[in-house]
């Protein structure tokens, strides 16, 4: 039985004790941005019941890392605009791009 959007909201409040979001001075209910978060994720998920469990896996993990990878470059940026420094793990990676280095391999 899939995941209803209430439910996922409700994981996505037990995740965010862990890690807070800081929804700062938006004009809207954080509530209601969890719910319209937690629908869309479950109208993908839904459009994909006739993939295998490895496509499914797979185009959720792109999704996944694809929010990652914007968070990050959001997260740079506002503290970039604040005149703010990045913490050590973020530096440490910007440095390492900088250098070109591209990852464990290099």
């Amino acid at each position: 039985m899939p995941i209803q959007p209430q439910q996922l909201a409700d994981l996505m409040r037990e995740v965010e004790q862990e890690d807070p979001i800081d929804f700062a001075d938006l004009p809207f209910p954080e509530d209601d941005l969890r719910e319209l978060v937690a629908s869309h994720l479950c109208e993908m998920a839904a459009s994909m019941e006739n993939f295998s469990t490895e496509d499914r896996l797979m185009t959720l993990l792109a999704v996944s890392a694809k929010l990652v990878l914007e968070n990050l470059v959001l997260h740079v940026q506002l503290l970039r605009r604040h005149g703010l420094p990045v913490g050590d793990n973020v530096e440490a990676l910007l440095s390492r791009l900088r250098k070109g280095e591209n990852g464990p391999e290099s």
